[in-house]
């Protein structure tokens, strides 16, 4: 046991509740951690000097005071102290908007008290140490099998790096990225890499819900909660219990489902329509959104409290105009995934048919450069995809400000992968050196 100990670490508990203390201690001291228990901010700053702490539970309420002002000083001298350390805050439901400014000064995650489930709670705390600074820096990531992920350029590389080290965990993942950047595929890649591979993926597309259905698809129903409900129905967050579920598209809910949303994943419980019984889901969540949701935090559409909820781990997948090396892998691979479906031969680009397809911008990224692939293998005539038979569009619907963008990049990448030669950059983009000159005098 003492090998464990020192192995697990030590984690310091913060708590002017005797009885929350002494039950955190013998919670660690049996998964192998070594606790120190403080009750108030003198002893817990005297624990960071002295016992250099893997982690701290820390609760916002440690004193007669109830406002949390003392937990957020306390977890201010913490982060000037040990800055690396991770801090978990311990809040009561109705202190929430509390955590999430214990999270704007660095806090790296909150539960509600009382948390109810403890294997929950000793999860979130190895994982969350796991993820800290420190353990990154001394440890490597485990191996990720990113077989169902197409691709080898720099951006989607470092995005696959980060989620090595998160799959493991059960740390909430946001993904950020365009229609059609494969957050899906993402989320899968996260779930098929942790421990709860065995279980089951659940995806729901939140956009797709309407409003007065909510609750009974999440959360499920019982036989005669309303007209037509002939039977209970299992939610998504039944059919998520041991595994992962992915809410797609997050940032379009309604802002009643936000509250609802909000509550059963920090509690992990809720009651089916109809029902008075609290069910319980054991969950690991994924989330996805296209939007801009510190925009509409901003404008009061998108709660910020969820937002620190879901976003413990960020990561935003590049557009594929930003992917020009893999585009050439991907369409090979749809191309070859089309033969197997029909049991016939991959047809193969011919070389200005797939010069075609590294030059256009895809507005709707992987999805749409599928969609091509496939078009031109039904339409075509020959034994090889030729340009004509890509029919590319010869304007593409986006916004100046987006094309701007991705011409900047396009340039950007070519003058890189290029040395700085504007010859071969040029020729990469497909455009005499004149061209190449003219744009880079219009991008200063």
């Amino acid at each position: 046991m003492a090998e464990d100990t020192q192995q697990k670490g030590t984690i310091l508990v913060v708590d002017d509740d005797p009885a929350i203390r002494i039950s955190l201690k013998t919670l660690l001291r049996r998964a192998g951690y070594r606790p120190v228990v403080a009750a108030g901010m003198a002893e817990a700053v005297d624990a960071v000097r002295q016992e250099s702490p893997a982690l701290t539970l820390m609760d916002m309420n440690f004193s007669r005071a109830t406002d949390g002002t003392e937990g957020l000083e306390l977890l201010r001298r913490v982060k000037v102290l040990r800055p690396q350390m991770p801090v978990i805050l311990m809040t009561a439901w109705g202190s929430i908007p509390l955590a999430v400014e214990g999270m704007k000064l660095g806090a790296a995650d909150f539960i509600s008290k009382p948390w109810g489930d403890n294997e929950r709670l000793l999860r979130l705390i190895a994982g969350t140490i796991k993820l800290s600074p420190d353990a990154v820096e001394s440890g490597s990531p485990a191996p990720f099998d990113r077989s169902a992920i197409i691709g080898e350029s720099r951006g989607l590389s470092r995005v696959l790096d980060t989620l090595a080290r998160v799959a493991p965990t059960d740390a909430p993942v946001l993904i950020l990225g365009e229609n059609g950047t494969g957050k899906e595929m993402i989320a899968r890649a996260i779930h098929d890499n942790s421990m709860r591979r065995s279980r089951r993926f659940v995806a729901v597309n939140l956009g797709g819900i309407p409003r007065e259905l909510f609750e009974s698809e999440m959360f499920g129903h019982v036989k005669g909660a309303f007209t037509g409900a002939a039977a209970d129905r299992e939610g998504r967050f039944d059919a998520a219990d041991g595994g992962t579920i992915f809410l797609d598209e997050i940032g379009e809910l309604d802002a009643a489902s936000q509250v609802k949303m909000l509550r059963v994943l920090q509690e992990h419980t809720y009651e089916p329509v109809g029902s008075s019984l609290t069910r319980r889901s054991d969950f690991r969540l994924v989330a996805a959104t296209n939007a801009d949701l510190q925009s509409r935090i901003a404008d009061g559409t998108f709660r910020e409290d969820l937002f620190y909820r879901i976003n413990l781990i960020t990561v935003e997948l590049p557009p594929l105009r930003d992917r020009a090396d893999d585009i050439p892998l991907l369409a090979r691979h749809f191309a070859a995934k089309y033969a197997d479906i029909t049991a016939s031969r991959p047809k193969e680009f011919e070389p200005e048919a797939m010069e075609a397809l590294c030059r256009f911008p895809f507005p709707g990224n992987i999805r749409q450069l599928r969609n091509i692939v496939e078009r031109a293998i039904l339409t075509g005539c020959g034994e090889r995809i030729t340009a004509t038979d890509l029919n590319l569009p010869s304007r593409v619907n986006m916004p100046d400000s987006t094309l701007a963008a991705t011409e900047r990049a396009a340039v950007d990448e070519a003058m890189a992968r290029a040395g700085g030669n504007i010859s071969k950059a040029a020729a990469l983009l497909g455009i005499s050196r004149q061209a190449l000159y003219r744009r880079l005098e219009k991008l200063h």
